[in-house]
């Protein structure tokens, strides 16, 4: 499987074939705060977004026997700020697959640890997790 540039889960909560759940500590170190927002750092959306593909990818992987990547998104809502010394707890599970391309449907919810939000939803939706060499069309 290829290597990350960012391995956003920093640990595997709980895992079982169509299931897991994952943590995303978030530091002020995080070089990408910076710009997001000057004086106001947060998680940004596409992060939470990429932190719900990786625990995908992590939960799919003996299942799919080959590297998966995003393929799609659909009906994804964001809430909740995450910001720095809180952390995004993921839950993931699969909704149906593998289709005939090797494609699977999942859904997912990020929610705010620690802080003021504690349980507060940070993002939600359904996206698909593709072979990498598999042309699926972007509803999944």
């Amino acid at each position: 499987m290829p290597t990350l540039r960012y391995d956003l889960v920093d640990s595997v909560l709980e895992q079982a074939p169509e299931r897991i759940r994952t943590l995303k500590q978030v530091t002020a170190a995080e070089e990408y705060l910076a710009d997001h927002f000057p004086g106001y750092p947060i998680l940004p959306g596409v992060l939470m977004l990429e932190v719900l593909a990786q625990s995908a990818r992590i939960m799919l992987q003996e299942a799919a026997g080959q590297p998966l990547v995003l393929g799609g998104v659909k009906a994804l809502k964001y809430g909740a700020m995450v910001k720095p010394g809180e952390a995004l707890e993921v839950d993931v599970s699969v909704v149906k697959g593998p289709d005939s391309s090797g494609a699977w449907s999942c859904k997912g919810t990020g929610t705010v640890r620690g802080g003021s939000l504690e349980g507060e939803t940070a993002v939600s939706g359904r996206f698909t997790m593709r072979p990498i060499n598999s042309r699926v069309s972007a509803g999944g």
